[in-house]
């Protein structure tokens, strides 16, 4: 409906420069429903993981009385299969670039967030100076779906911070 409200107006107009000015607000007004679209999407997915991520507290008895006994030895590191690079291909994928808008060329931001004990992904966070970035990081992050190996201390599976860099160049 709206498409056809939008080509009823430019095929009314007869200035040029003002077809072109209708044309260009036509799509400036679709990427902008399409961002209203990915936000609900946003949205729901935060919702989801919000909600998976309350379900690791439940049940979870801390003893930290206890922790200041044990000798803390980092037996191995949280991993990703195939390795950061393979991450950072799975992440690229699964980005959605159209959803950035920023008039700087080269945008950056840091995504943190746990490597649970089963390998699974919660508590992302993207810090960076786009928003947009920032969203479209989550997301792509929060849908990868290969499980990391987690960190060991003592030979126990353990939660774990993880950073990742990503940095975006527009032509």
């Amino acid at each position: 409906m709206l498409n056809q409200e939008f080509k009823k107006k430019f095929d009314k107009e007869k200035n040029n420069f003002v077809k072109v000015s209708i044309k260009n607000d036509f799509q400036l007004f679709m990427r902008k429903m399409d961002s209203i679209e990915n936000v609900a999407l946003i949205g729901a997915l935060l919702k989801t993981k919000n909600l998976e991520d309350l379900q690791h507290f439940k049940g979870l008895k801390l003893n930290l009385n206890n922790l200041q006994d044990l000798p803390q030895t980092i037996d191995k590191n949280a991993d990703y299969p195939g390795g950061i690079n393979a991450l950072r291909q799975e992440v690229a994928n699964l980005f959605y670039s159209d959803g950035v808008y920023s008039e700087i060329r080269d945008v950056k931001t840091q995504i943190a967030f746990i490597v649970e004990k089963d390998g699974s992904i919660s508590n992302v966070k993207a810090e960076g100076e786009n928003f947009t970035l920032n969203r479209q990081a989550e997301i792509a992050l929060y849908s990868v779906v290969e499980r990391f190996s987690p960190s060991y201390i003592n030979g126990i599976a353990v939660r774990s911070r993880f950073k990742l860099p990503l940095s975006l160049k527009f032509d």
